[in-house]
């Protein structure tokens, strides 16, 4: 699905400030680093940016840090995956506190999700 302009640029600016538990993913999932999956970082899809994205498996991998427990932030969430649905992408969420803290839980989460 192709971008807006303005979202493929965001994403280009995103990919220079990733977050520690986005950096610490990124270096777990690069090179083919999760059952030789290919992903890419901020990888932007329509209106919106996604954090990792395996095209393969039309799979997005959001990682999720504390403001996304703000009821507001919870609906938008929950509306942004119903849309990614639709697209036809599953879409896996870690809460960045589980990344820092445990990074083989956290990939054994996207293995349960793919089925690998």
């Amino acid at each position: 699905m192709v971008a807006p302009d303005d979202t493929v640029q965001r994403a280009r600016k995103l990919r220079r400030r990733l977050t520690l538990p986005e950096i610490l993913m990124w270096q777990a999932l690069r090179r083919r680093g999760l059952a030789g999956l290919r992903f890419r970082r901020q990888h932007p899809i329509g209106p919106y940016i996604l954090d990792f994205y395996c095209d393969e498996l039309h799979l997005a991998v959001e990682i999720d840090g504390q403001s996304h427990d703000h009821p507001d932030r919870i609906a938008h969430d929950q509306r942004r995956t119903a849309w990614l649905n639709r697209q036809g992408v599953q879409v896996v969420r870690l809460a960045a506190r589980n990344v820092l803290a445990d990074m083989d839980g956290a990939l054994g989460a996207i293995r349960r999700a793919v089925g690998r």
